[in-house]
This record gives structure tokens, C-alpha cells and sequence, in this order.
């Protein structure tokens, strides 16, 4: 597959000017209308029938081509994060305190790319429909899309996506069937008890040392609650309390990221902290309240898709640039929620390399986009649009 990697490897300069472009001009969740105005013109110039504003800031292009009844999705998010940029690099965000620093910008470039390229050249019978999403970053932005009638409006027989990692070769491609990436729950737990004089504590009822206690109970949810087999995290965040080294606070505040990898799993997370947090804080003598904020489901690629996200990887880079069964991972994304709904499967593509900028993870001010990316991811969407869309598929020769 090495004519397609050339042939979108000619045409990379004008998405990599692209993607710069983005990034020079970042937008936070549900604020990238300039993004969306840009991906929506120019889908629509290549001859997609778009719908703009889906989900808030969504943008949908359809193309239907021959007589094909099967349909395809493929999604990028856009969205960038609140984080000051120290990449250095000559397309530094614009916009202080906002940067892609998670490569949104390559991923929406890299859809654009293929978009005109399958416009324009390729073959297949079908429905593609290319979806850029926004607020990926906490803000919920493909439940947004879905609940705006996503899937009623452009039905998908399956939907695939693809994010960039650090650490993992440049272009090389990392599938996983099964759970992938985990859930992202929140819990702020507040503690109320009686302030006083740090020199009389037995007049106060102390919330800090019950807050401390708790910390330290909670480590244990995950090595003495949870199947050793089944990843989970428990981790707290911030403790607030107090301002003074002689005055015992009234309260304190524990802000709680919770995470699994199995749907029980992070069932039983629940049930363990509220149990374990209330028990706590009575032994204490003070009162806690949970605020309990579910966040992403665990995201899990389905077997027949992952098979032929697989199949078409080694197509296009040989078997020794795929890795057919990766690691799982405890970040999350709210492409699970799409997961929930259509069978798919969600692809990693490697960061690293020299045009990758700072060696360090995504959500680093040091990070940007790998842009030799845009041609390998570009081309992969070509062929797996191609391949899903079989001209044969439809009784075409």
C-alpha cells in the first residue's frame, strides 16, 4: 500500500499547514466555532453534504457514493485544553492559557485529509460520514452529539476513531479489542466538623486528621476491594482545609478521580468509597457529604470491528508496524459513549519521532502534534472507508 501512502504523503503539506493553523488557534470545548466554520467549508467545497452545529459546535459531512447500504463513521474531536503552551515551536498557540496539547489538531487534520482524498478519488459504494466532535475534554461532547439525534440523523453500521500517543514509534499502529481505556468518575467528598484553638483540640471536633485518615483508607479500595486482575485507580487529588498552623478548620474538602476498566469494577469503586468515606468520618465524630459525578464509560472495541481495524493496518503498514493486541490504559474518552451505541473500534497512531517536537506525554505544555502523522492517518482512513465500503459490496465490479 505503499501508492497510497505516497499519494497522500504529496498532498500532506497543505493539512500540515492546516493543523498548524489550529493550533495557532486553539478552542476550548463548545467554543470551536472558528474550527468548525473552517471544517465545515471546506467539506463542503469537496462536495460533502454538511450539517453544522450538532452537539453545540459539531460538525457532520456526508458523502454517498453508488448504491452501497452500508454506512461508515469516523470521528475526530477538535477541541484544545486550558494549559499555557512551551512547546516553542514557530505555530504556538496564539491564545494564552489554551493549546492542543492533546493533538486535536492532527486528528481533525488527518479526517480532513482523507475527506478530500476519498471525494475526490475514492472507491466505494456506501455512506461515509466524516464527524468532528467537540469537547472531548471533560465536556461530554459526543453525548451532546448523540443526544442532538447523532446516529438518527447519520445511522453508522459501525464508527471508528483513532488518537496519537507518545511513546509508541511515529505511524506505527496500536489496536486492542476489549476494554481499551477506562471510566472517569469525580467525587467530592466534604467533611464537617468543629473548628477551634490548635492548642485545645479536645473542644474541636477535627475534620483535617479525619480528611488525612480517609486518604489513607482509601488506598486500600483498590488493593484489598478490587480483583488484582481488574485495573482500577483511586486517587485524591486535592485536600482543602484551613489557613492557619494554630486554628483547627471547621471543614475540609477531598477531590476524588476515580477510574476502571471493567463495568463492575467501577460499580464497586462506588460502593466501597461512599461505605468507606461515611464509616470513616463517623469514627471521627465529623459529618461527610458525596457528591458523586459520573463521568466517562470504560471504552470497549468491539471483536468483529478491532479485527478489521486490525486487518487493514497490516494492509496498509506490514505486520511489524502494528501491534495487534495493546495495553490497556487508564485515561478515558468519551468515544466510549459512541461505543455504547454503534460496534467500533478506537486505534492508536505513535507520536514519536523527530518532528514530534518535546519527547513528552499529551496534556504537557511541552507537547505538539507529530505532522509526519497526517499522511499515515490520513491514508489509513482512506483505506479502511475504502475497504468498509467495498465496491463489491454494493454488486459493482
Amino acid at each position: 500500500m505503499t501508492y497510497l501512502l505516497d499519494a497522500l504523503a504529496e498532498r500532506a503539506g497543505e493539512f500540515i499547514r492546516l493543523r498548524r493553523d489550529i493550533h495557532r488557534h486553539p478552542e476550548l470545548g463548545f467554543e470551536e466555532h472558528r474550527t468548525a466554520a473552517l471544517v465545515a467549508e471546506k467539506l463542503e467545497h469537496w462536495g460533502f453534504v454538511v450539517e453544522r452545529g450538532l452537539g453545540g459546535t459539531g460538525v457532520v459531512g456526508t458523502l454517498v457514493r453508488g448504491e452501497g447500504k452500508r454506512r461508515l463513521g469516523i470521528r475526530a474531536d477538535m477541541d484544545a485544553l486550558p494549559i499555557d503552551e512551551a512547546s516553542g515551536r514557530e505555530w504556538t498557540s496564539a491564545h494564552p492559557g489554551v493549546m492542543h496539547a492533546c493533538g486535536h489538531d492532527g486528528h481533525t487534520a488527518m479526517l480532513l485529509a482523507a475527506a478530500r482524498h476519498l471525494a475526490s478519488e475514492g472507491r466505494f459504494s456506501g455512506t461515509l460520514n466524516v464527524i468532528f466532535q467537540p469537547a472531548e475534554e471533560g465536556g461530554g461532547g459526543a453525548l451532546r452529539m448523540m443526544d442532538d439525534g447523532l446516529f438518527e440523523r447519520h445511522p453508522c453500521d459501525a464508527i471508528f476513531a483513532m488518537h496519537n500517543m507518545p511513546g509508541i514509534p511515529q505511524g506505527h499502529m496500536v489496536m486492542r479489542e476489549g476494554p481499551m481505556m477506562a471510566s472517569s468518575d469525580y467525587a467530592t467528598i466534604h467533611l464537617a466538623g468543629v473548628g477551634g484553638h490548635g492548642a485545645m483540640p479536645h473542644k474541636a471536633v477535627d475534620p483535617l486528621v479525619a480528611a488525612a485518615s480517609i486518604v489513607m483508607a482509601l488506598q486500600t479500595v483498590v488493593s484489598r476491594n478490587v480483583d488484582p486482575l481488574q485495573p482500577a485507580v483511586v486517587t485524591v487529588g486535592a485536600l482543602h482545609a484551613g489557613k492557619a498552623n494554630n486554628v483547627i478548620p471547621a471543614s475540609a474538602t477531598l477531590e476524588l478521580s476515580v477510574r476502571a476498566l471493567d463495568r463492575e469494577t467501577r460499580k464497586l469503586l462506588e460502593t466501597r468509597i461512599r461505605e468507606l468515606v461515611e464509616l470513616q468520618a463517623r469514627s471521627f465524630g465529623v459529618q461527610a457529604e458525596i457528591a458523586w459525578r459520573p463521568g466517562y464509560a470504560v471504552l470497549v472495541n468491539t471483536a468483529a470491528e478491532t479485527e478489521f481495524a486490525r486487518s487493514v493496518a497490516v494492509e496498509l503498514l506490514g505486520p511489524e508496524r502494528v501491534t495487534l493486541q495493546g495495553p490497556p490504559l487508564t485515561g478515558s474518552e468519551d468515544f466510549a459513549f459512541m461505543l455504547e451505541r454503534v460496534p467500533g473500534s478506537y486505534v492508536l497512531i505513535g507520536n514519536d519521532g523527530p518532528d514530534a517536537g518535546a519527547p513528552c506525554m499529551v496534556h504537557n505544555p511541552g507537547y505538539d502534534f507529530n505532522d509526519r502523522n497526517i499522511a499515515a492517518g490520513s491514508a489509513y482512513w482512506v483505506l479502511l472507508a475504502e475497504r468498509f465500503l467495498r465496491l463489491e459490496a454494493a454488486g459493482e465490479a
